[in-house]
């Protein structure tokens, strides 16, 4: 597993940010099954950063907490089935599966882990598990998506510890 992460220099976060991330992208590609090596980039910014790559990328022009960027379309989510048929898919310099993107916003993880109740750590759990089961193709367009995605984010952050 590859995971480059990038914080702002600016950015100050009281939390072992790097093992969470780490551990996180770990244990959803194991939920999933996933049969690869895979490469994840993580970038964490600002509100402001976050609204820029908003604006920039989504013509939203406003701050988030996550933002998700998957190189891979899939058919069915998680489905890797004749993945390994396509190098396209794959960092010819690791091997890789090159899964994407993954832009955090620093501050709304203070403000929603306040907000809910929980830990920085739990909050940023949850923002890279539901980043990366984007990621893998699941979305939460409507109630029946949104439920298979919930459930799936409090498998994984349970499995781990991170209770809310």
């Amino acid at each position: 597993m590859y995971v480059y992460i990038e914080k702002e220099k600016k950015i100050v976060l009281a939390i072992h940010y790097k093992k969470i991330i780490k551990d996180v992208v770990n244990a959803v590609l194991k939920y999933e099954n996933c049969p690869f090596e895979c490469e994840v980039s993580v970038i964490i910014t600002d509100d402001e950063g976050i609204r820029d790559y908003n604006n920039r990328y989504r013509g939203i022009d406003k701050s988030t907490d996550v933002l998700s960027f998957p190189f891979i379309e899939y058919k069915i989510p998680a489905d890797f089935k004749d993945f390994d048929k396509n190098p396209l898919m794959f960092n010819p310099e690791n091997n890789a599966l090159m899964l994407g993107d993954i832009i955090i916003s620093a501050e709304h993880i203070e403000s929603q882990a306040c907000e809910y109740g929980h830990s920085k750590k739990r909050e940023l759990a949850f923002l890279v598990a539901h980043s990366m089961l984007h990621l893998l193709g699941y979305d939460h367009e409507n109630d029946n998506e949104r439920l298979i995605m919930e459930e799936k984010q409090r498998s994984i952050l349970n499995g781990e510890g991170y209770i809310r």
